[in-house]
């Protein structure tokens, strides 16, 4: 029976995202769990965002909208829609992203009957127009500290569930890319471990014009998260990179399974 003590805040950053938006909403709107706050926050988009979230807003009571007063990137959005949340359970989903209609009721059913603070779920890969990759990403059943550096981060942004009353008050550190990476790393310090889900629960929209797509332009943010927020030594924080180099490029570590084939 759900009650307000289960109330799961949906933390939703968007910059220029409007040709995707609406479908984001819809899913969250079809979710079979009913007791949520989807909380947007707009790093000051100059597409028609806005236009596009009036309808929702007017009918909606449980969705929020915040336009920031300048652009400060994801983990600045991320922890400004953090500090407005409500809810005990803490959800992610990125504007362009989708969630299947069972994938809040089934990941708060898994982690409240085993006890779970820290989850995440399996996910599919799509185009840019939508159309599935056919691919879906398997988390590993148990991630800690350690697993998550060696493995480059197999937790997927948009099926991650923590609850807060566990985890505490979080901010996401101050990374223009691989702030979720930052932010699971900063959980990971106090909830040793984090549980994956292995059912596919949500779908990645891969877009062809993404920075974080860009590898070359990752090490960079890679070396900052390691040596200057994680406070880990020169060759920890070059044999990490190397780790996320080798995982990226050979796939070896990351449970990738056919789907709708």
């Amino acid at each position: 029976m759900e009650n307000n003590k289960d109330l799961v805040s949906i933390i939703m950053p968007t910059y220029n995202c409007a040709k995707f938006i609406a479908e984001s909403i819809d899913s969250v709107l079809a979710q079979t769990y009913t007791n949520w706050e989807l909380i947007i926050i707009d790093d000051c988009s100059t597409d028609n965002t806005k236009e596009i979230l009036a309808p929702y807003l007017q009918k909606y009571s449980n969705i929020n909208y915040t336009c920031l007063q300048k652009n400060g990137g994801p983990a600045v959005a991320r922890t400004e829609a953090l500090k407005q949340a409500k809810g005990d359970y803490i959800a992610f989903i990125d504007s362009d992203d989708l969630w299947y209609p069972e994938k809040l009721s089934k990941q708060i059913s898994f982690m409240k009957q085993n006890n779970i603070a820290f989850s995440c779920t399996g996910y599919e890969q799509i185009e840019e127009n939508g159309k599935s990759k056919n691919i879906a990403l398997i988390p590993p059943e148990k991630t800690d500290y350690s697993k998550i550096l060696r493995l480059a981060d197999p937790i997927g942004n948009l099926t991650v569930v923590y609850n807060r009353s566990v985890v505490g008050e979080q901010q996401v550190p101050a990374i223009k890319k691989r702030n979720d990476f930052a932010l699971w790393l900063q959980i990971l310090h106090k909830i040793p471990t984090c549980y994956g889900m292995q059912e596919i629960l949500a779908k990645y929209r891969l877009r062809t014009q993404s920075v974080s797509r860009n590898k070359l332009k990752l090490i960079s943010y890679h070396w900052y998260l390691y040596h200057h927020i994680e406070k880990l030594n020169v060759i920890k924080s070059a044999w990490y990179i190397f780790c996320w180099a080798f995982v990226k490029g050979t796939g070896l570590g990351i449970k990738r399974i056919r789907i709708n084939a």
